[in-house]
């Protein structure tokens, strides 16, 4: 017989592994097809408002005018009081939507169906017209005048814009304490805390989570919400840029300065909520989402390392 040699490998080279898999990326060419179409629509949006008769250099002239800059001042304020009128009603009506008293839920309850149920506009005239119908408000020993000097156009403002807000805030502030597991409340009354200091450190920092993101999208609708007071003679930013717009010709532009305007004021907002949103969220996870800016610093960290080590 033969002997067959066999060929000894090394002791130290290690037994041959599996092949390395080649992934191959899967190709989404529908994606490729949206993106141009997207591109292309953009390019020709773009290029029709540059071939229409918009005078743009408008827009920098009255960019800082002082009828603007009080427009934008008192669109502020405006929101501003709008809103505490809302979220401090909005509180009242939630406390009552939650009582168990049949008669002041039953009034919180048809509060919020009217004022959710109609527009702000038609409130804003409701409130700006009800002189035809009252000739004098009447306080008996604390206010008397006529309804015309008393119902000015920013007290018009300031109700019809508070009051309807006041009902979302409710339903907001309801949603946020319904939120908030019973037990908690049972174990904090259990463990001697008085109703007010169990709210106050048990319920509502845990209601807040839920109560601010929606909160915050109210302010911001709230300030684009406030050009509607331009129809009852309220002065404010889209009013004084429909006015300049008027006398110098060209309107058009001017809507175009609002609109910008708008953008800087809730781009502000936007960033205030975010970070409002991040504080409130503590403790409800584990680690914290990076913030915009922590992510531009790690993608240039990353950057830098890749470019040292190339």
């Amino acid at each position: 017989m033969t002997d067959i040699e066999k060929t000894a490998q090394p002791a130290d080279t290690p037994p041959a592994g599996p092949e390395a898999i080649k992934a191959i990326p899967v190709r989404h060419y529908g994606r490729y097809v949206t993106a141009v179409i997207a591109i292309a629509l953009l390019v020709a949006i773009i290029y029709a408002f540059g071939q229409g008769q918009i005078n743009w250099h408008a827009v920098p002239d009255y960019f800082f005018d002082d009828r603007i800059l009080t427009g934008v001042y008192k669109t502020l304020l405006l929101t501003v009081l709008s809103m505490l009128i809302g979220i401090v009603g909005g509180i009242g009506l939630a406390v009552m939507r939650l009582s168990k008293n049949p008669v002041t839920s039953s009034i919180a309850w048809f509060y919020i169906w009217f004022f959710r149920g109609t527009p702000v506009l038609v409130q804003l005239f409701l409130w700006f017209n009800l002189g035809l119908v009252f000739k004098y408000i009447n306080l008996m020993p604390l206010y008397k005048d006529e309804w015309s000097n008393f119902m000015t156009p920013l007290l018009t403002a300031l109700l019809g814009l508070g009051l309807n807000e006041a009902a979302y805030m409710a339903e907001i502030c309801r949603a946020g304490l319904l939120a908030v597991d019973e037990g908690q409340t049972e174990a904090a009354h259990a463990l001697g805390m008085s109703h007010s200091k169990t709210l106050r450190r048990i319920v509502i920092p845990q209601a807040m989570r839920v109560i601010v993101p929606p909160t915050g999208n109210e302010v911001i609708n709230m300030l684009k919400t406030t050009s509607l007071v331009a129809a009852v003679q309220y002065p404010e930013l889209f009013r004084y840029a429909q006015d300049i717009g008027q006398n110098s010709g060209a309107p058009v532009e001017m809507y175009f300065l609002a609109a910008a305007w708008y953008l800087i004021m809730t781009s502000i907002l936007s960033v205030g909520q975010y970070y409002i949103e991040r504080y409130y969220a503590r403790g409800s996870s584990r680690s914290l989402p990076p913030t915009p800016w922590q992510k531009v610093r790690a993608h240039l960290t990353t950057f830098s390392s890749r470019k040292v080590a190339a």
